[in-house]
């Protein structure tokens, strides 16, 4: 006779599955309330707070990304490939720092434009600054950092795009850039979102139940991912607001002058959450003494080397371009966060 048992999956396997934003919070919360247990309400209290006060720009987020994926409003991005190249490159930056999709989610599409010979310039346009801003990330920003803060920085993902897709466009033909392309690109992606619509979008989604199905999943994904990141970073905010002193912010990453605006894109690159975790990260450095152009770098490199945006180039291309992909993140971002000083 059989044996139909079966034994539990390993226990590295089951915690493999589960989420690491949720855990991370959980951990945090436990730790609260056993070293500092007067502490643990008004942590509490204060992420809830800070959740209640982004509210309708959280909820305006999730409807217009669950809008446009619901419409395929993916296939706007082919236009940015169409024609001359510096017409590619110029779409291409401005597509990347204003549609709501995440590097990972474009991976199959830009692997398929680099196979049929799209320019890398134009790749690399997108590349940059597509994770820095976002129609999400912009409703976010501009409820916690300020509306002219969300403008700057979504002005810096469209410079930092121009800035790399010329550069790479200029030396297209050297040694870094030239042959590109990975024998086996792996064009899997981070999301676990399903192919996008073909064709033409479809702007009255809500007559198709396949587009009803996929607005709700989009809604329902993107709440909850927005969710448990911003609860992580605004008990991180609340943390920090309370045990790290702002006069060691201030000495660090305070004051005029280059040095903390390098700093800041130094810092940014490793410490990053995401770019809508980050947000109430750089409102707690910001309160304790951060200037201004040291968060803006600090977002800047963050958001273009943070994992999922790196994988997205580190799967396609080959590392000396992936090395020239960082380059351009640490001196787009220095150069955002001079402008910025000088500007706010």
């Amino acid at each position: 006779m059989a044996d139909t048992t079966q034994s539990p999956p390993p226990i590295g396997a089951r915690l493999a599955r589960i989420d690491k934003a949720w855990l991370a919070l959980i951990l945090i919360l436990i730790a609260v309330a056993v070293l500092d247990l007067p502490q643990f309400i008004p942590t509490v209290t204060f992420a809830i707070g800070a959740l209640g006060h982004t509210a309708p720009f959280i909820l305006f987020a999730i409807f217009a990304i669950g809008y446009l994926k619901a419409t395929g409003a993916e296939t706007i991005l082919a236009k940015a490939f169409e024609g001359r190249e510096t017409r590619m490159i110029l779409f291409a930056a401005l597509l990347g720092g204003l549609s709501p999709f995440c590097s990972c989610e474009v991976i199959p599409f830009i692997a398929a434009l680099l196979a049929v010979g799209a320019p890398l310039s134009a790749v690399m346009a997108f590349w940059l600054a597509s994770p820095l801003m976002d129609p999400a990330m912009f409703a976010i920003t501009s409820g916690t950092l300020g509306f002219d803060f969300a403008i700057a920085k979504t002005l810096a993902a469209v410079g930092l795009g121009l800035m790399g897709g010329f550069v790479t466009m200029t030396f297209a033909k050297s040694p870094v850039f030239a042959d590109p392309l990975r024998e086996k690109p792996q064009v899997g992606g981070c999301c676990g979102v399903k192919q996008p619509f073909q064709g033409k979008p479809v702007w009255k989604f809500w007559q198709e139940a396949e587009r009803r199905e996929t607005f709700k999943n989009a809604t329902l994904e993107n709440g909850l991912f927005l969710l448990k990141w911003l609860a992580l970073a605004y008990v991180i905010e609340a943390l920090m607001l309370e045990y790290v002193p702002a006069e060691m912010i201030a000495a660090f990453l305070g004051g005029e002058g280059i040095k903390p605006i390098l700093l800041g894109a130094l810092v940014g690159a490793p410490a990053y959450l995401n770019g809508y975790g980050a947000v109430p990260l750089v409102d707690a450095l910001l309160q304790q003494g951060m200037s201004n152009g040291a968060a803006m770098s600090f977002v800047i490199a963050g958001g273009v080397s943070c994992i999922p945006a790196a994988i997205a180039v580190w799967a396609l291309v080959k590392p000396r371009v992936f090395v020239a992909y960082l380059g351009y993140a640490m001196i787009g971002a220095f150069l955002a966060g001079l402008a910025w000083q000088y500007v706010a």
